[in-house]
């Protein structure tokens, strides 16, 4: 494979004289492929470029002149009646069929795609969908499918003739022979005729390994060969492709054999425009089966022919600087010497990026792996992206996605950034609205994510990050309508109706009301006061209440009408109300605890349903106003409270929340936990009640820790359980108090260690244990008020004589 070859050359030359073929063949994304066929295209100077592709592409190849599109990107074609099958061609600066595209633009040669079409593809990968014939690989993946050589060969050619060279890493072997090595110097074809000849041997030794389909497309690109030969038969015509191709192209075949193989092939409607495509999506693990390990090297390599290490390891130390790292022009010269170094010793042509990666890890990091997977990320992958212009065929809700992007300054981008929008600014409202409605559509763009700055409603984080496949996802949703709004109302309504349990409609509200869509919401609101008019299990009641109460607070902040809501939102409750105590009866461990969640978030919703909509305002449907919702809640609490025949930890979970809200004090609350772990209540279910009434973390910890009586009833039970039943309730009971801080766990120990003699004396003034004296310690809460007044904006200018009773109110609230 010496590109100097006389005799390879020779062959080459007279293989591309008038009249005759110039077979090219390369491995996909190849920097050392593209420089090579870019110097053999200068040569020839073919009269036409045929390049492995969809042929129904060919109308797009002119837009690659456009400086508005910038690689890498990728033909995406999909099928018109089913959008959500689609195939990609991807094309990156270094990749050889985006050098031959360009170089027929500059020079005013006709470039044509010569790949079996996209309408073949796609219906024949519906067909295998339909019909899986293991083994072999899908088709439809356009030309980066496979391995680098060739598009789905089961035997990787780069593994044969790597291992035949006496090489143990296809991926170097192949770097050290093409990638790191210029063109032929004096020979520009000699590379492409020693790939020729190569992957001839291996043809013959495996036969036809990729099958019927690889048989077909070769077929139809000799068909487009010989339609080229015979339109421009007195000039060379060039043709760029897989070099496992090449073989099965330069043999003479029938023409009526290759017209019976394409013979009845299934065939399905498609368009094809070019898409955005990242670095990201060209590494093998992103999926992308001829996809490369290091895109962002191949990039360095194509855009820097000279001195390619010292320009790499440059941009390495601009890297690590930027993380704050000490790297001096010094440390950079060192691993410039030890990469030379080791590609000497392991006999490589130039440093490839093992050689670097091992130079920067010694030299640079100072023998850590840490960093290296920083530099992997930003600069051997990258997140470069690509640019589509507008004037590239797209679908009509592209379109309008590209005008809501453009008018918002909200640029696409590889990279995941966070997004902070204030909804109390109009701009930040549309951006918020907009990825919404995406979401509703399928086009997950952003996730939202918990804000770090606020937690108030006016404040949204979003995680952004666009992928390659949005784009179809965007095509996908085109059928909804042709713009965003209109798009995301269609595909809300028609949800509303598909939807199958109550709580799917309740979200699809919320999302509507997130998403702006008012055209949405009566369909939506009729779908969800039928659906809870009809369903009779409390569960799926409960679990839709929360989130329509949520929605009602979006009316302040964006501006949306929930009037409607409030008036659902208080019968579904009331039903709640009426239904919850017969359904907390006769339940297993695993129903009682999804229904003490189910109690919790009744009780979160029926506080926000009051302050959401106001105490005096009526329900639209129900005339009484909400304040009376929630004395209807306290009530259906003391019942759960007090019914055996409700699950334990349901009814623990009802006394703590009416201690919580100071509907009974803390003597009636010993007294139901007195009952509840009384001799008579088996083990289990008294450690079940603890779980109900203790079990939410700190704030149960910390009431055992303050309040004496009910740390002595729980301890007291704790100690007249037998042997043989606390080994039963141990586990739940562990899982209660594990989950108090280390702090509040420490208390309770020492606090149990001193024992009920002495527990009295811990918690009295005279212990000397801090937080537990019966009176005020007016000294210690004083010390506490200059931060207080500090951060409720009461300066010294404010404080006059009139601020004593300001201050006792602090020290009372502060202790």
């Amino acid at each position: 494979m010496e590109p100097g070859s006389r005799a390879a050359g020779e062959r080459a030359g007279e293989r591309s004289g008038p009249g005759e073929v110039l077979l090219l063949g390369v491995r996909h994304h190849g920097p050392g492929s593209a420089r090579a066929v870019r110097r053999a295209l200068d040569a020839a100077r073919p009269r036409t470029v045929l390049i492995e592709g969809p042929p129904e592409a060919d109308e797009l190849i002119p837009l690659a002149a456009d400086e508005n599109l910038r690689p890498p990107v990728a033909l995406l074609a999909h099928a018109v009646d089913e959008p959500g099958r689609s195939a990609f061609w991807p094309m990156a600066a270094f990749s050889p069929e985006w050098v031959a595209i360009r170089w027929a633009l500059e020079h005013g040669v006709p470039a044509r795609f010569i790949d079996l079409p996209a309408a073949h593809t796609l219906a024949w990968q519906r067909e295998t969908d339909e019909h899986p014939e293991p083994p072999g690989p899908p088709p439809g993946d356009g030309p980066g499918v496979g391995a680098g050589l060739r598009d789905d060969l089961r035997v990787d050619p780069l593994a044969t003739l790597a291992e035949a060279a006496g090489h143990d890493d296809p991926e170097r072997w192949w770097e050290d022979v093409v990638e790191h090595r210029g063109p032929g110097r004096r020979d520009p074809f000699a590379p492409f005729t020693a790939i020729e000849e190569a992957m001839t041997a291996l043809r013959e030794t495996y036969g036809a390994e990729g099958g019927e389909r690889d048989a077909v497309r070769e077929a139809y690109m000799r068909l487009q060969l010989r339609a080229a030969q015979r339109e421009f038969g007195d000039g060379a015509v060039a043709v760029v492709c897989g070099a496992w191709h090449v073989p099965a192209l330069r043999r003479r075949t029938a023409l009526s054999s290759d017209r019976a193989l394409l013979k009845g092939l299934p065939r399905t409607r498609t368009d094809l425009t070019w898409v955005p495509w990242t670095h990201r999506r060209l590494v093998l693990a992103g999926g992308y089966g001829a996809g490369i390990d290091s895109p962002g090297w191949y990039a360095h390599l194509f855009a820097s022919p000279d001195r390619p290490v010292e320009r790499w390891l440059t941009r390495v130390a601009g890297l690590l600087r930027e993380e704050d790292r000490v790297v001096s022009p010094a440390h950079v010269i060192e691993a410039v010497r030890l990469a030379e170094t080791l590609a000497a010793l392991r006999g490589r042509p130039l440093p490839g990026l093992s050689e670097t990666t091992d130079a920067v890890r010694a030299v640079l990091c100072e023998g850590s792996d840490v960093p290296l997977a920083l530099i992997r990320d930003r600069l051997v992958v990258g997140d470069d992206m690509g640019e589509v212009p507008a004037t590239a065929p797209a679908v009509p809700l592209q379109r309008d996605l590209d005008r809501l992007q453009r008018r918002l300054r909200l640029r696409p981008e590889a990279a995941e950034r966070e997004l902070e929008l204030d909804l109390r600014k109009e701009t930040d409202s549309e951006r918020s609205r907009l990825l919404h409605r995406l979401r509703l559509l399928g086009v997950r763009w952003g996730e939202p994510a918990v804000s770090r700055g606020s937690t108030g409603t006016f404040r949204e984080t979003w995680r952004l990050r666009w992928e390659p496949e949005l784009s179809v996802r965007v095509a996908e949703a085109g059928v909804w309508g042709t713009t965003v709004p209109a798009a995301a109302t269609a595909r809300a309504e028609a949800d509303a109706v598909a939807a199958r349990g109550l709580a799917e409609v309740t979200g699809l509200a919320e999302r509507c009301l997130l998403a702006g869509l008012p055209d949405a919401l009566p369909t939506v609101m009729q779908v969800l006061a039928d659906r809870a008019a009809l369903d009779t299990d409390v569960g799926h009641l409960a679990q839709a209440l929360p989130a329509l109460v949520r929605s009602l607070r979006y009316g302040d902040v964006r501006g949306t009408d929930t009037g409607a809501l409030a008036g659902v939102a208080a019968g579904l409750a009331e039903r709640i109300f009426v239904g919850l105590p017969p359904a907390c009866a006769a339940l297993d461990a695993d129903a009682a605890d999804e229904m003490r969640r189910h109690v919790d978030a009744v009780h979160s919703a029926v506080g926000l349903l009051e302050e959401a909509v106001g105490p005096e305002r009526g329900t639209g449907l129900h005339t009484r106003p909400h304040a009376r919702l929630r004395d209807g809640w306290r009530a259906v609490l003391r019942v759960l409270s007090g019914r055996d025949s409700v699950a334990a930890v349901v009814r623990g979970r009802a006394a703590r929340l009416l201690l919580d809200g100071g509907e009974v004090e803390r003597d009636e609350a010993a007294l139901l936990m007195g009952l509840a772990l009384s001799r008579g209540t088996p083990p289990a279910e008294a450690a079940a009640w603890i779980e109900g009434f203790v079990g939410d973390g700190a704030d149960g910890g910390l009431l055992l820790v303050h309040d004496e009586r009910l740390l002595g009833l729980v301890d007291g039970w704790l100690t007249g359980v037998s042997a043989e039943a606390f080994t039963d309730v141990l586990p739940l009971l562990r899982r209660t108090f594990s989950a108090y801080e280390t702090g509040v766990r420490r208390s309770l120990g020492e606090l149990v260690r001193r024992g009920p003699g002495e527990r009295s004396s811990v918690l009295g003034a005279d212990s000397g244990t801090a937080g537990f004296a019966d009176d005020l310690d007016a000294g210690r809460a004083d010390a506490v008020l200059p931060v207080v007044r500090l951060l409720l904006g009461l300066d010294g200018e404010q404080l006059n004589d009139t601020d004593t009773d300001t201050d006792d109110q602090l020290t009372t609230a502060t202790t």
